[in-house]
Order: structure tokens, then sequence, then C-alpha cells
């Protein structure tokens, strides 16, 4: 028995496709979240810079404060949050956007 095929649907008719407003509207709740949380991040940081300095300037070895573990993390911490999109994006997001691009050849 052969399987029938879907007739291609016209790009505005994807762009206008509740699953493609899904889409968007998933990745930007994705972006925001990630946006939102390395921005408390950053500037949580610049807080205690600004009102709390004694804490960063504590010593935690001959040379070493805790402000120079403190802004490594906030560093790893943005590559933890890129890793998180991009794992977000190869599984769920492009697996989504390539049955759209299907849909329309």
């Amino acid at each position: 028995m052969q399987e029938r095929k879907q007739p291609a649907q016209k790009p505005h008719e994807i762009l206008e496709s509740p699953d493609f407003k899904k889409l968007v509207k998933k990745r930007w709740s994705v972006s925001l979240i990630l946006t939102f949380t390395m921005l408390v991040v950053y500037f949580g940081f610049l807080l205690l810079v600004a009102f709390n300095k004694q804490v960063l300037a504590t010593r935690i070895g001959e040379y070493t404060t805790l402000a120079i573990p403190i802004g490594l993390g906030i560093i790893l911490f943005a590559w933890v949050l890129t890793g998180i999109y991009v794992f977000w994006a190869n599984s769920d997001y492009d697996t989504s956007v390539q049955n759209l691009k299907n849909r329309i050849s």
C-alpha cells in the first residue's frame, strides 16, 4: 500500500500556521529565560561590587581575593547557559524547523 503524501503548503501558509507561531513563541521563551538569568547573575555581581566591596576583597590565598573566582564563575556560567541553548536548539528547535520546511517542499 502506497503512503499518501500531503500536498506541499505555501510558505505564507506555514508562517500563519499554529505550529510556526508556537515554535516562535517557544524560541522567544527560551531565549528570554536564559537572557534574564544571565542578567540577574551579572547585575548581582555589579551590585556586590557597588555596595559590598569588602566581600570581594576577602583574601582566599596569598595573592588572590574572592573576586577572581566569582568573576571566573560568572564567565563559566555564561558558557553553561550557551551550552543549554545549543543543546535545546539542536535537540528540539532544529527538528521542529526541519518539519516545517518539509511541509513546504
